[in-house]
């Protein structure tokens, strides 16, 4: 009896001890990224995710370590979304929100600066709060279109700038970085960076693969293509760049049950009995309510079975609004865990939150399932998907 006690003493501390284990993550391969910034209270991840993929692309040039302004390229956006917005007569998404085109193909025309020179802080916050700005700049395009003068004056522009200045600061038409002076133009130049070493893929059915399309969601305002390709093909040209040195701006829907606060995102598959328990009868009569809360406790002790993602699935996620244009993220690297399953390492843009410090892993599955779209430099593209796409 003794030694039955002492055996299953053992076994329940082994199998507390495995309980315990959640996720063991393993790098396999990890490009440098820059410090986790926090965006704080604006929905301005579009522009956080992109300079962080072009702070990182720096590194990879052999540029050193520099810190870009963010809410440099988030003004001048406000100023285009502002004057397309009154152009389609109120027909356009007027948000905080935008897509990594707004950052990429603004390079050329608008430059970049860095943080030490333009903080778009001007409010009396030491922190991001766009709130207030989001409101008095929509109230302001709203009313131009609204108006019942059957003519728009000349000089409502003026007073959108005169917003944007308050809040964020003038624009200095040049500035001094480690004892140079530039104009924002003149130092991407000589960073290196211009828009047309970029491209944006994606992959669904409803529009040709291979060629160029503008997704259909609202933060996409400027109408700006991505290439369209199959989901195998797109998730080999994401590994083929992160082995390559490369990193991925990556916008993804993030209201998923598996994608956590504490640096996890996966998709767990609710059918599958090692998810639910033997119980199908007791899981079936559960509400919706509680059967999300069974996963995400099943999730948060360690890896699940994941739902095999297929083409089809994305597709239909995505007509039924499933799938939406929720946040960008950067994903600089893989990783596995303790049963061999790959995750991607991302690097995310609200501070040193979660178990990782503002890094979040994402399964395989889940980036297979709720990637929107990705930016890489071209040159991470392979040679047999790039000679098919139609640039």
């Amino acid at each position: 009896m003794r030694n039955k006690l002492i055996a299953l003493s053992v076994s329940l501390l082994l199998s507390g001890s495995l309980l315990a284990q959640g996720y063991q993550f393993t790098e396999v391969k990890k490009n440098p990224i820059t410090p986790v910034k926090n965006q704080a209270n604006s929905g301005t991840c579009w522009s956080y995710s992109a300079m962080g993929f072009l702070e990182s692309e720096l590194i990879r040039m052999g540029k050193g370590e520099h810190d870009l302004s963010e809410m440099y390229n988030v003004r001048r956006n406000y100023k285009d979304k502002g004057d397309k917005y009154v152009r389609l007569h109120g027909m356009l998404n007027f948000a905080q929100g935008g897509s990594f085109a707004d950052v990429i193909e603004t390079i050329d025309e608008y430059g970049l600066m860095p943080e030490e020179a333009y903080k778009g802080l001007n409010y009396g916050l030491d922190k991001n709060n766009h709130g207030e700005v989001e409101g008095v700049l929509g109230s302001i395009v709203k009313s131009v279109v609204e108006n019942n003068n059957k003519t728009l004056t000349p000089v409502w522009g003026k007073g959108f700038d005169a917003v944007l200045d308050a809040y964020f600061g003038e624009v200095p038409a040049n500035f001094t970085y480690n004892g140079k002076t530039y104009t924002p133009q003149a130092w991407a130049k000589e960073l290196g960076l211009t828009a047309s070493n970029y491209v944006s893929l994606t992959s669904f059915t409803h529009q040709p693969f291979y060629k160029g399309f503008a997704l259909e969601i609202p933060d996409n305002w400027r109408w700006s293509k991505s290439y369209n390709l199959p989901i195998d093909e797109m998730m080999k040209t994401i590994d083929y760049a992160l082995e390559n040195g490369y990193t991925v701006a990556w916008a993804s829907d993030v209201s998923e049950i598996g994608f956590t606060r504490d640096g996890l995102a996966v998709m767990p598959d609710e059918t599958s009995a090692e998810n639910v328990g033997s119980d199908q009868a007791h899981w079936l009569g559960l509400s919706q309510r509680d059967k999300d809360a069974a996963l995400k406790k099943k999730v948060s002790e360690g890896p699940v079975k994941e739902k095999v993602i297929t083409q089809e699935m994305r597709q239909l996620a995505y007509d039924n609004y499933q799938t939406t244009d929720d946040h960008g993220m950067l994903i600089y690297g893989i990783a596995k865990d303790q049963n061999g399953t790959k995750y991607y390492m991302v690097k995310n843009s609200w501070g040193e939150a979660g178990k990782y410090k503002g890094l979040w892993y994402a399964s395989e599955a889940f980036v297979k399932y709720k990637t929107m779209s990705v930016v890489i430099h071209k040159d991470a593209i392979p040679s047999d998907i790039n000679k098919k796409i139609e640039f």
